[in-house]
């Protein structure tokens, strides 16, 4: 327990996020412990106006981007931590007082990378990119599932959904027998499944693409060779203007783009991309990259063609694909900063 409990001393706070109540736990000028309380969510207003106004320290996690501005409209300055951050100032057995502990202590690390803060459009837009995210994974899955009891019957069908989209009809009623009525039922209902998900993904990507128009963030990022509506959109929910990162080095090393380093004793040793940061942005930019790698002619017309050009010579398509998917990060976060389209020398491609 706190010794001495004067609100009035407090530096920083550590709260810990709970689904109903929130662990604070606050240090003074000192860093003597002067607060340790446990609140109800609902109290969390009532609670923060009795302190003074301080610097209050949060793992990114659910609700911590409402919590965080909640707390700035009170006057509190909020600073959201990664949880792999705060880890290395864990003292003792976990429990909630003891992240709270340590989330104080890494909100007064100086050289800390914070998360920033979202607003509540960015919020909206990640959410519907989640949303998509998980419907065409479940219509990818419906898909597999067809196929699967298809060749359970002995019946194989071409590579791509277009081709068993455009087969399954003439296969359920040609091949009766080798199909049981049962198993045709079944997948009648799978393929209704698979219209309807078709549907909400229509609907979710035209919202998206709308958005994409309307945001001049997204218009200037989409000036960029390879980058349509979906990573536009998705790359201003998940950073905002870039003002997080310092240069596009640490955007490109958010995403996971840059080699694992291992380094000991004066030896530089780098692996493979360290695939930290935004796996589902990380995925639409190298996705983007092989739409680009599809079209060599059109290499010479880019600003990076050159470039593109002598790596595909001497590297694998894969490597060439993960470091021209690092370079359109770079170029992208330059473009969101400096508030400026890319030249892309009117060369239309085809963009994800």
């Amino acid at each position: 327990m706190a010794k001495n409990i004067e609100f009035s001393d407090l530096t920083v706070v550590g709260v810990d996020i709970g689904k109903d109540v929130f662990h604070l736990v606050g240090f003074d000028d000192d860093g003597e412990l002067v607060l340790r309380k446990k609140i109800k969510r609902l109290a969390l207003i009532s609670a923060f106006e009795k302190f003074p106004r301080c610097i209050v320290g949060m793992e990114a996690c659910m609700s911590a981007h409402f919590v965080s501005r909640v707390l700035r409209k009170l006057g509190f300055e909020p600073r959201i931590i990664p949880a792999k951050f705060v880890k290395p100032f864990n003292k003792g057995q976990k429990n909630d007082y003891n992240d709270a502990e340590a989330i104080a202590e890494a909100a007064l690390r100086p050289n800390l990378n914070f998360v920033s803060e979202k607003t509540q459009d960015q919020l909206d837009l990640q959410a519907l990119h989640r949303v998509r995210s998980r419907l065409v994974s479940k219509r990818t899955a419906t898909i597999n599932q067809i196929r699967a009891f298809l060749l359970e019957q002995g019946i194989t069908v071409r590579t791509g959904a277009h081709s068993l989209d455009d087969s399954l009809h003439a296969i359920l009623q040609n091949r009766e027998d080798e199909i049981s009525p049962r198993m045709r039922d079944i997948i009648t209902g799978l393929y209704e499944d698979w219209i309807w998900l078709d549907g909400r993904i229509d609907t979710t990507t035209a919202e998206i693409e709308s958005i994409s128009q309307s945001e001049e963030n997204c218009r200037r990022l989409m000036s960029i060779p390879g980058i349509g509506p979906i990573i536009s959109t998705s790359m201003v929910a998940a950073v905002g203007t870039g003002e997080a990162f310092d240069r596009g080095r640490d955007f490109a090393a958010w995403l996971g783009l840059i080699p694992r380093q291992y380094s000991t004793g004066g030896k530089t040793i780098l692996g493979r991309i360290s695939k930290r940061g935004s796996t589902y942005l990380r995925m639409l930019f190298v996705q983007a990259a092989n739409v680009i790698m599809m079209r060599p002619k059109n290499w010479p017309k880019f600003s990076f063609g050159p470039w593109l050009e002598e790596a595909s010579k001497r590297m694998h398509r894969n490597k060439v694909a993960v470091a021209l998917a690092n370079k359109l990060a770079r170029i992208a976060w330059s473009v969101l900063r400096n508030k400026q389209s890319f030249d892309s020398h009117g060369i239309e491609v085809e963009a994800v």
